[in-house]
């Protein structure tokens, strides 16, 4: 089991690698895939689809597709307004097939499209950046590393459960380990890419402490829908949203502090 996750650990990085350093339309269409997969995952976990997918569904995928179209073209001016058509969708799904679906499958099908399209899609607008070329890899320092480290420290020393109820095995000690990692990491990576150091730390602390939200969350979700993973995509790792959780909170956290340390 464990080389199989070390594997595609590796595989993993070697596609971020690939993708992010050619950013433009590879990363852009890589995230887009990968946010479809993601929502249908979730989909099939909050019960919006089973194995065979539906009209609602493809609403949703397709409110998913229209705001990537928006970020290509301009996010600032069309953003807000392509989620706001994504709902339109679906309601005009949920009204005009009535009572085929319930209003329990459609939040969760708007919740989708802004959990895992909306929030990955910080991946691509930070590498569009000034500087996005350095920027964009501070998401996964700090996500990716803080689970690392976390993991390292807790199981050392770890003694006081963080939440006992919902994750028993994650400790204060891994997560104080989680966060004082990443932010090492991000000192590091300013010496090796001749960054502001002090600017790197904080934010890679900052992406450190939201990423376990994330973890956390994606946890609740899986407890309250009774699964263990919401796929099978990624040997050892379960399925997109598995492995990018904490990713999924940390994109656009680091991309607006990326935006402040431009300004600044």
């Amino acid at each position: 089991m464990f080389k199989t996750r070390l594997l595609s650990g590796i595989l993993l990085v070697i596609i971020a690698l690939a993708t992010i350093i050619s950013g433009d339309y590879v990363l852009f269409f890589t995230l887009l895939a990968v946010s479809l997969i993601g929502m249908r995952e979730l989909y099939r976990a909050m019960k919006v689809q089973d194995e065979k997918i539906n009209l609602l569904a493809v609403a949703g995928y397709l409110g998913a597709v229209l705001y990537y179209l928006a970020v290509l073209l301009d996010f600032e001016r069309y953003g807000v307004l392509a989620i706001i058509f994504g709902l339109v969708l679906l309601m005009f799904v949920y009204v005009f097939t009535y009572p085929t679906y319930e209003a329990g499958q459609v939040m969760p099908a708007l919740f989708g499209i802004v959990y895992v399209a909306v929030m990955l899609s910080f991946i691509y607008l930070t590498r569009e950046l000034p500087g996005g070329k350095f920027h964009v890899w501070l998401i996964f320092l700090c996500s990716w590393g803080c689970d690392t480290c976390a993991y390292c420290v807790g199981m050392l020393i770890g003694k006081h459960k963080m939440a006992p109820v919902l994750s028993p095995k994650k400790s204060v000690e891994g997560a104080v380990g989680g966060v004082a990692g990443a932010a090492l990491l991000g000192v590091i990576y300013a010496a090796a890419t001749q960054g502001p150091m002090l600017e790197y730390a904080v934010i890679c602390a900052i992406g450190a402490l939201i990423s376990m939200v994330g973890d956390l969350a994606a946890s609740a979700i899986k407890r309250n829908q009774g699964i263990k993973d919401y796929g099978k995509l990624i040997p050892g790792h379960g399925g997109i949203l598995d492995r990018f959780d904490s990713v999924i909170f940390t994109a656009p956290v680091i991309y607006f502090l990326s935006l402040v340390m431009i300004e600044i």
